[in-house]
């Protein structure tokens, strides 16, 4: 076990340094030019262009590649993730602080909601086989499957605007602070990222217990007179769950993707909505910094979903 944790962190930390420099690289090579884009335009006169040319050498970007992307990667490591934003100078540790709990709590209500739901109605699904409660689960997760999650937001609010004339709050509150418009701003949120999350761990749910519930150990303990939900539970469930928590592990990446389209629609100030307007503003210090963050969720999630394997079924070796 150990020396597979050695080796998954030898691949993890290429990686993640390939990730940067592909970001960063991107980053450069966009049209047009950040100093003009803050100076709202320059003429071409003398003290135009030495303004230019100030602001130029203020960002950095007359330094040579490597060295702005060595400061840039440092910045990274010590704290100061990229330094600050170029349109209102605030701190990109203080703009991660403030937006990433939101986009994490909007995740973490998702990842939940998902499990609760997806592997009973996998579970239920695969026992009923070809009956119309099969049918019914499976239609709902074509459905969320088949639906991007953006449109399906659309027409949530156009929906609640039209038929009861309600908005989400405006403003974000934390649970702490006001529990029910915390529920009001994170609900349909979270109901959207869910139906599409759910729908691909039902189908697999559906399919592992299916193959499952065909085995020889199976038809066994079937016969030997126990019920047939200790037999599910007990003998089926832990060997369905293997590719359950695989996929959908690898899935959170996409999840998480997911987030920067949903919080715009209903306006979270998590990463996602952070990414989106510095994007618009050609901040690249902002928006290099939380899509590095992003990865660097993803690319650990995956190592974390490996690492639990051994946990899930006893049997599998890292040897």
């Amino acid at each position: 076990m150990r020396k597979y944790v050695v080796r998954r962190l030898m691949l993890y930390i290429p990686t993640l340094l390939l990730a940067s420099l592909m970001i960063f690289a991107a980053m450069r090579v966009l049209p047009g030019d950040v100093a003009l884009v803050i100076l709202g335009g320059a003429e071409s006169s003398p003290s135009a262009l030495a303004q230019l040319d100030s602001l130029r050498h203020e960002l950095g970007l007359d330094d040579p590649f490597y060295v702005q992307y060595g400061h840039w990667a440092w910045s990274m490591v010590n704290g100061q993730f990229g330094g600050s934003s170029i349109i209102d100078r605030e701190a990109l540790s203080s703009i991660i602080a403030r937006r990433l709990p939101v986009t994490l709590q909007l995740a973490s209500y998702t990842l939940i909601l998902s499990f609760l739901v997806s592997i009973p109605l996998g579970i239920f699904a695969a026992i009923r086989q070809n009956t119309r409660s099969d049918y019914t689960v499976r239609i709902v997760a074509v459905l969320g499957h088949a639906l991007p999650n953006f449109w399906v937001a659309l027409m949530i609010v156009l929906f609640l605007l039209l038929a009861f004339r309600w908005t989400p709050p405006i403003f974000y509150y934390n649970s702490w602070q006001d529990p029910w418009l915390h529920f009001q701003k994170m609900v349909w949120p979270t109901l959207v990222l869910a139906w599409g999350y759910s729908a691909y761990l039902i189908r697999i749910t559906r399919s592992t217990m299916l193959e499952v519930l065909r085995q020889d150990y199976m038809r066994t303990a079937k016969s030997k007179g126990l019920m047939e939900r200790v037999v599910v539970m007990r003998h089926g469930l832990p060997n369905a769950l293997i590719p359950v928590i695989t996929l959908g592990g690898l899935q959170v990446a996409t999840l998480i993707g997911g987030t920067i389209i949903i919080e715009t629609v209903f306006s979270l100030p998590g990463i996602g909505q952070g990414l989106v307007g510095a994007a618009g503003d050609r901040d690249f210090p902002v928006v290099q910094s939380l899509t590095m963050l992003l990865v660097t969720m993803m690319l650990t999630l995956n190592l974390v979903v490996d690492l639990l394997y051994a946990k899930v079924d006893p049997r599998i070796s890292y040897a």
